[in-house]
């Protein structure tokens, strides 16, 4: 059975912590617990019932009671812990994005990242990515790219329909969008390497690249892939005669979009239209539409309507969670049945745990973390050209 340290104590670890909980059992287990903030670690391990916690990540990567490494970190420690890992002989799985540009090649301040050339952040951040691809397949470990949208049991009945009906997919639409971050650390270059197309249009982006690759290869052994893009960003809160009354969405955007939109142009032919958005109220969206030559499927995999409910005020319900983002309770709302199963975040680990396990590549590796890094980043150079990009590799 695995043994799995979990790195940072944030919110994203929170999750990572229960869906080990639902979907761990013999296949692997949270053992320990690495954050720069001592307390909090320890107030983290004690609610998740975890019996280690590590001053430092060294520490972690120094014991040999750990297997894998789950890096719940900001994207800037993303190279720097997946190459320490890889050199410890650890199994990792990565937060998307895989790596990010946040002003890594300045010398001393990062609060200029967002002013760097889209073109700099392109290769720098491509070039992060490969260093940890290459760090992981020296180290012969495995790197799993926590993309949770090709796990979710929606996306995978529709990739297998998809594949049985012998057509070819020839557009795809997708989005995910909520009413933002309100951390002052998403709003700064310097700390995320952008805004809403890489924090929320990746995910659309790994998935279609994620099909597309696949049905290449089923189609003729040869994947296709990614060739070109044309995109847009925007910050949409600087509308003119917006006010403050009148928005129920972040705001405080400084250097980053709220909004992006990019068009990706494959190696087939076929077109696929990702875009993040941080100005949608009523709780996160999560969606992806397949236009096949012989079929459509549309994948809701939040909101869904497994489960609605309607209340009058938002007092009925008290602090009960409904669903991430929802800022009310009140009126018909998606409370969901188990959110961990339908976003594909507990069958992910899992996944993740039965390929470190046989020593196979996971669907979700560091070779597609590297491809979105590289369409995301190629989408911020388009935009900032006003021109389609080919993308390099």
């Amino acid at each position: 059975m695995l043994r799995i340290g979990l790195v940072g104590s944030g919110f994203l670890a929170g999750i990572r912590a229960r869906c080990y909980a639902q979907v761990g059992g013999r296949k692997g287990t949270l053992v320990a617990i690495a954050s720069r903030d001592a307390a909090r670690a320890a107030d983290f391990a004690a609610s998740a019932e975890i019996e280690t916690v590590f001053s430092d990540f060294p520490a972690m990567l120094a014991s040999p009671e750990i297997d894998v490494v789950d890096l719940c970190v900001p994207n800037h420690l993303h190279r720097t812990m997946t190459e320490a890992a890889a050199a410890a002989g650890k199994h990792i799985i990565c937060t998307k994005p895989l790596a990010a540009y946040i002003g890594q090649d300045l010398a001393e301040d990062a609060s200029t990242a967002g002013q760097q050339s889209r073109k700099k952040m392109l290769a720098v951040a491509t070039a992060d990515a490969q260093a940890m691809v290459a760090a992981a397949e020296q180290a012969d470990v495995r790197l799993c790219y926590a993309e949770n949208w090709i796990y979710a049991p929606a996306f995978q009945r529709a990739a297998a329909l998809a594949k049985t009906s012998g057509g070819r997919l020839l557009e795809m639409r997708g989005w995910e969008s909520h009413s933002g971050s309100h951390s002052p650390y998403a709003k700064q270059w310097g700390h995320t390497g952008g805004g809403a197309l890489l924090r929320l249009g990746a995910h659309p982006i790994g998935a279609m690249l994620r099909l597309k690759y696949d049905e290449g290869l089923a189609l003729d052994g040869t994947p296709v892939v990614p060739v070109s893009v044309l995109a847009d960003v925007a910050d949409l809160t600087r509308t003119r005669g917006l006010t403050a009354e009148q928005t129920r969405i972040a705001t405080g955007w400084e250097d980053v979009e709220n909004w992006g939109c990019c068009m990706i142009e494959f190696s087939d032919g076929a077109r696929g239209v990702a875009y993040g958005s941080d100005n949608c109220l009523g709780g996160m969206q999560s969606r992806l539409e397949l236009s096949g030559s012989n079929f459509h499927t549309a994948v809701q995999m939040s909101p869904n309507d497994l489960l609605r409910s309607y209340t009058p005020d938002a007092d009925v319900y008290g602090d009960t969670y409904i669903m991430e983002k929802a800022d009310t309770s009140a009126g018909w709302t998606t409370p969901m049945p188990d959110e961990m199963w339908t976003s594909g975040h507990a069958s992910m680990l899992e996944a993740f745990l039965d390929d470190i396990t046989a020593g196979r590549d996971p669907l979700a590796d560091g070779a597609l973390g590297l491809a979105v890094t590289e369409v995301v980043y190629a989408a911020y150079l388009a935009a900032e050209n006003g021109q389609r990009v080919t993308l390099p590799r």
